[in-house]
């Protein structure tokens, strides 16, 4: 049985595509009870933060990500220290000066990372064909938060096995009543707006595909499983004879004002009832 804390940490980063909104309403979607939380796709982990689950393994294909979350599970007064500089120092100049620096420690790349997520466009992570982060810098001035509680944040990472893995992988992992929480990015068979289209080259249609197909497996072997994803109909199709139901949410990610509003993601959930 869970038990979903009063007071939750709050996710430490903006992501793209978060999941804060379904935390935040009135979504029973959750299983009742479950044995390993598991989470291929964790990013701001904000599903993961609201559960609190007493095990959990949590991945994510992007290493620098996963580092963060290890840095601050392993110290998280050290990258708070290193993170109180960059507060003291932020400026125009001061950001695109970290931006280009490659820290050497787990622990200063934390602090890197958070720095450049709260200070960039919107929490926009994007890195050009190199590797290297290249959004340009946002308009906020406040590098420290008032909800920012990094020691809570620590612990609930205690019993959480970190990994930076392919999704198919972190899947393969789910057992008999393991909950598998699955947020991908969303790309959809023929994409429709400049946020999806952007995805495609993260996320291709064969990777949906390959993802439904792990799904399937996990449920298989007795795993119970939430997924989100566009409202689309070739979604629609590709988890054909799954339970499926519509969720509204709000956008306000995009750069452009004709794809913000209310929108609807589609919520499929195999291997218990709501």
């Amino acid at each position: 049985m869970i038990e979903i804390n009063k007071t939750p940490p709050k996710p430490f980063l903006k992501w793209a595509g978060g999941k804060r909104w379904l935390t935040q309403g009135n979504f029973n979607v959750f299983p009742a009870d479950f044995n390993t939380y598991i989470e291929p796709f964790l990013g701001g982990g904000a599903v993961y933060f609201h559960l609190q689950p007493e095990n959990a393994i949590l991945s994510d294909l992007n290493n620098e990500l996963i580092s963060t979350y290890k840095a601050i599970k392993e110290n998280q007064e050290l990258v708070v220290k290193h993170l109180k500089k960059h507060h003291s120092n932020h400026s125009k100049e001061y950001y695109y000066k970290v931006r280009s620096e490659k820290p050497r420690s787990i622990f200063t790349r934390a602090a890197r990372m958070l720095y450049l997520n709260r200070a960039c466009w919107n929490g926009l992570y994007r890195v050009n064909l190199k590797g290297e982060f290249n959004v340009p810098i946002g308009t906020k001035t406040n590098i420290l938060f008032d909800i920012d509680n990094f020691k809570i944040t620590s612990s609930s990472l205690k019993n959480a096995t970190l990994l930076s893995n392919d999704f198919e992988e972190t899947v393969n992992l789910a057992g008999p009543d393991d909950f598998v929480f699955v947020d991908p990015p969303y790309t959809v068979k023929h994409n429709c707006n400049g946020f999806i289209k952007y995805n495609e080259s993260l996320f291709s249609w064969k990777d949906q595909i390959r993802l439904r197909n792990a799904i399937d497996r996990a449920v298989t072997r007795g795993a119970k499983v939430l997924l989100l994803n566009a409202a689309h109909q070739s979604i629609v199709d590709l988890y054909d004879g799954f339970n499926q139901i519509t969720l509204s949410r709000k956008n306000a990610l995009s750069g452009d004002s004709r794809y913000r509003g209310r929108y609807e993601e589609l919520a499929i959930i195999c291997g218990y009832n709501i």
